[in-house]
């Protein structure tokens, strides 16, 4: 009988399937509700249709590494009345989507919800893991606990200025896959990515036997193409929440990512 794969794992398998098809990994983040939280599920299921795997960002009314495009969608989404609650209770009605589900979100929210509360009710919404760009690895214990009860991902980040030991450390301690912020700056921008992230992908690769997939900045279809030498996947932000504002078809945009 072939064992369930915990909800970490099917993060870390859907993004080698991808690569095993001989595609990079695609990573989509949407703010969660927005721009009509009326049609989350909807949105959410269309691009499940060409992504490996969702992130979904919980509103938050301070989000610190990210630019415009995504503190403006959190802000209004958080205006329509979205939150933690309500968006694990649009994910357990909904179901499964069709691709693993991560949750991108700022410590606070996570806080005043309750570690252990959190954990059980994303694992009964098909919740996989989670993202906390303000969670540092010294102070993640008690929520690193509480998600493992679970067999939920904590995803750690690194950065290009990460030493080395602590690379080692945070590749070590990431699960699900690893995030390889490329930059040193915020989301969005539409800057080119600098010639040495190659180095340091392939850098971050030497740490980790999990999937390494690259983020903030990535656009177009060779940046995906480029990174993805180097990379298990790219996560699409800021450029895919401009084309949810746009009333572009979400899925269309992504699918020519890969072209």
């Amino acid at each position: 009988m072939t064992e369930t794969p915990s909800p970490r794992d099917r993060i870390s398998d859907a993004l080698r399937t991808a690569n095993a098809d001989g595609k990079v990994g695609l990573i989509p983040f949407i703010t969660a509700g927005y721009p009509d939280k009326d049609v989350f599920v909807d949105t959410l299921k269309a691009i499940a249709c060409e992504g490996d795997v969702v992130e979904v960002g919980v509103p938050f009314s301070d989000p610190m590494a990210d630019g415009v495009t995504i503190q403006r969608s959190s802000h209004a989404a958080i205006a329509a009345g979205v939150s933690l609650q309500w968006i694990l209770d649009e994910l357990k009605a909904a179901g499964d989507i069709g691709a693993p589900i991560v949750l991108m979100s700022y410590l606070n929210p996570l806080l005043a919800f309750g570690f252990d509360e959190l954990a059980e009710k994303s694992a009964a919404a098909g919740v996989c893991g989670f993202i906390v760009p303000d969670l540092p690895w010294e102070e993640s214990e008690s929520f690193r606990h509480s998600l493992d009860s679970k067999g939920l991902a904590l995803v750690q980040l690194v950065t290009p200025v990460t030493p080395d030991a602590r690379l080692e450390l945070l590749c070590k301690g990431s699960q699900g896959f690893v995030y390889a912020v490329t930059i040193t700056g915020i989301t969005g921008g539409d800057v080119a990515l600098p010639p040495e992230v190659t180095n340091y992908l392939d850098q971050v690769n030497s740490h980790t036997e999990l999937p390494v997939c690259a983020g903030f900045g990535v656009r177009h279809a060779e940046q995906v193409d480029n990174l993805g030498k180097h990379a298990s996947g790219v996560i699409v932000g800021s450029a895919l929440v401009e084309r949810l504002e746009a009333g572009d078809d979400p899925a269309a945009f992504l699918a020519s990512l890969r072209a």
